[in-house]
């Protein structure tokens, strides 16, 4: 796949949300992400309570698309109330209509439009390497955020990522960055802000076994996840090294 510019991203990202022409081909894009929103909340709960945060008030995500991370959170009473900013509409539609979402709202990408500290805890899963430079986002989070801001995104400066073909898939969605735990820490610092918890996740079972229709195709994905999983829990971070993980960071105003 060819690499986005950066003025195809609007477009590309507003197609994300909008139904498909084919009924099946929209239904498996669906799935896929309520699936991998499970995930990533899990990681939002995690850190919070790793940061002793305790009860949360009011939780905004940045780049929700279509709120499936927010409903997850609302299904688990994480936050009082939920507010989500896309810049894409289409993303903004779905996200309206999740009961768990107080509000979904357009914005440019670069600025929030409330007040400094509006929100208890701002996050933003799986966006940063989609944003031509991430650093103002993450300054502009921070900016909002009264108690915490949590980012969460795939490290994918390792060996595997490498690869032509992965290479490839990977700029076909928009990714426009190879980050690294490094910089993920250094974007939170220079927005004033200081690194609390962390974690890494090669993904659960049910991800990799995603859509394998075979006994075999879902024994080799249980494998996958498998060999992951025991190199992920090695020290030293090895497993950044060989291949994506996803990294979440949870930071505190200093």
């Amino acid at each position: 796949m060819t690499r986005l510019r950066e003025d195809q991203l609007q477009e590309f990202y507003e197609d994300c949300y909008t139904p498909s022409a084919a009924a099946a081909e929209g239904e498996h894009y669906r799935r896929w992400r309520e699936l991998g929103a499970v995930t990533k909340a899990d990681h939002v709960v995690a850190l919070a309570a790793r940061a002793g945060l305790g009860a949360v008030g009011t939780v905004a995500e940045v780049g929700c698309g279509d709120g499936a991370v927010l409903g997850v959170l609302g299904r688990r009473g994480f936050g009082a109330r939920r507010v989500g900013y896309e810049i894409s509409a289409s993303g903004v539609a779905l996200a309206a209509q999740r009961p768990e979402i107080d509000e979904a709202q357009v914005f440019d990408g670069a600025r929030l439009p409330v007040a400094d500290g509006a929100y208890d805890v701002v996050f933003a899963t799986h966006v940063l390497e989609h944003v031509p430079d991430p650093q103002p986002l993450v300054t502009e989070m921070a900016r909002v955020a009264a108690r915490a801001v949590i980012v969460e995104v795939p490290l994918e400066a390792n060996l595997s990522a490498r690869r032509p073909a992965a290479r490839a898939a990977s700029e076909g969605v928009g990714h426009l960055h190879a980050f690294d735990r490094a910089q993920i820490r250094a974007y939170a610092q220079a927005a004033g802000l200081r690194p609390r918890a962390e974690l890494a996740d090669a993904l659960p079972r049910a991800v990799h076994a995603f859509g394998a229709t075979t006994p075999a195709a879902r024994a080799k994905g249980t494998a996958k996840w498998a060999i992951r999983a025991g190199l992920t829990a090695l020290p030293g971070h090895v497993a950044d090294r060989l291949f994506t993980l996803h990294y979440a960071l949870i930071a505190t105003p200093t």
